[in-house]
C-alpha cells in the first residue's frame, strides 16, 4: 500500500513537466487497459514534492472557488460539477477530504449516490441526480453519479440492455444542457489496480478503526473486476464528449490521484477568467459614511 497524506501557478510549473489535462483526458481511440494504474503523468517528481504541490495548490483553489463564489452574488450564472467514479476503495472519499476540503463549505454542494429508494425508483434515473445539481457560484461533488446507472445496472443485469442503450444518450444530452447553462463538468475515474483494490480491502480487514468502511458486497463486486472495466471502457466511448470529457487518473498512489484532480480542478476555474464583482455602491461615499460612524 502506498502511504499518502496531506499552488499558485508558479509553484506548479516548478512541480509538473507536463500539463496533465490532456494527459489524462481520454480521447478517441482511448483504452482503459492501457493506462497504468501506478502511473504518475507529467509529475516527475517523488510523494513529499506532489504532498508540497498539493497543500500550494489548496490556497489557490479555495481563492478561486471563493471568485466563483461571489460572482454568482452579481448573477453570474457558472459553477462547476466534479463527478467521481471509481471502483471500490479506489480514493473518492480522499479526494473530498483534501482536496475539495480545503475550500470554504459554504460554495460546496457534496451528494453522494447509492442504491436508489423506493421513492427514486419511481422515476426517470436522472431525476435524482437533477436534484441534487450545484447553485451558481458553487462546486458542486458527485461521489458516485449517474454513471452508476449505466456501470452497476449494467454489470448486474438490473436495467434491460435497450434501456443502457437509451441511458448513454440521456446522459450526453443532460450534460449538453448543463454545459449550456453555464456548468463546467469535470469527469473523473480515479483508476486502481485490482491487486491495490485486494491490498486497500486487506487493510480494512485488519484494521478495526476500518471496519466500518468495509462492506462484504465490495468483494461480490471485486469477483466482476474485469466485467466493471468493460462497462467503463463502453462509458468512456459513449459519453466522453467536448463539453465534459472524462478524466483517468492513475490512482494506487493516492498523493498523486489528490493532486492531479486539484490541477484539473485549478484548470477548470482558471479557464473561466473569474473577476471580482463591482461594487453596487459608492465607495467612497460608504468609506465616509464609516469614518463618520
Amino acid at each position: 500500500m502506498r502511504g499518502d497524506t496531506a499552488g499558485g501557478p508558479v509553484s506548479r510549473r516548478k512541480a509538473w513537466n507536463a500539463d496533465p489535462e490532456p494527459l489524462l483526458r481520454v480521447e478517441e481511440g482511448f483504452r482503459l487497459d492501457s493506462v497504468d494504474p501506478d502511473g504518475t503523468p507529467g509529475f516527475p517528481g517523488r510523494k513529499i514534492d506532489g504532498l508540497e504541490a498539493l497543500a500550494a495548490g489548496a490556497s489557490r483553489l479555495s481563492a478561486l472557488q471563493e471568485r466563483l463564489w461571489a460572482a454568482s452574488t452579481a448573477g453570474d450564472q457558472r459553477r462547476v460539477l466534479l463527478v467521481l467514479q471509481a471502483m471500490d476503495t479506489a480514493g473518492k472519499g480522499g479526494i473530498v477530504s483534501h482536496v475539495v476540503g480545503a475550500v470554504d463549505p459554504n460554495g460546496v454542494h457534496y451528494a453522494g449516490f447509492k442504491a436508489p429508494t423506493a421513492e427514486e425508483r419511481e422515476h426517470d434515473f436522472l431525476w435524482r441526480v437533477e436534484r441534487q445539481l450545484p447553485d451558481a457560484g458553487q462546486l458542486g461533488v458527485f461521489d458516485r453519479s449517474h454513471y452508476e446507472d449505466v456501470l452497476i445496472q449494467k454489470v448486474r443485469s438490473f436495467a434491460p440492455p435497450e434501456e443502457i442503450e437509451r441511458r448513454y444518450g440521456a446522459i450526453v444530452d443532460f450534460e449538453d444542457r448543463l454545459a449550456e447553462s453555464g456548468t463546467s463538468i469535470v469527469k473523473v475515474m480515479l483508476h486502481i489496480s485490482k491487486d491495490e483494490q485486494r491490498e486497500r480491502l486487506g487493510e480494512r480487514l485488519d484494521r478495526p478503526d476500518k471496519h466500518w468502511k468495509f462492506n462484504p458486497g465490495d468483494i461480490d463486486e471485486r469477483l466482476l473486476w474485469d466485467d466493471y472495466q468493460q462497462a467503463y471502457q463502453t462509458v468512456f466511448d459513449r459519453t466522453s464528449t467536448v463539453r465534459a470529457p472524462w478524466y483517468v487518473v492513475p490512482a494506487n498512489r493516492k498523493w498523486y490521484a489528490r493532486l492531479a484532480v486539484q490541477q484539473l480542478l485549478l484548470r477548470t476555474l482558471e479557464d473561466m477568467q473569474l473577476s471580482w464583482p463591482a461594487a453596487d455602491f459608492d465607495v467612497a461615499e460608504q468609506r465616509q459614511r464609516l469614518a463618520e460612524s
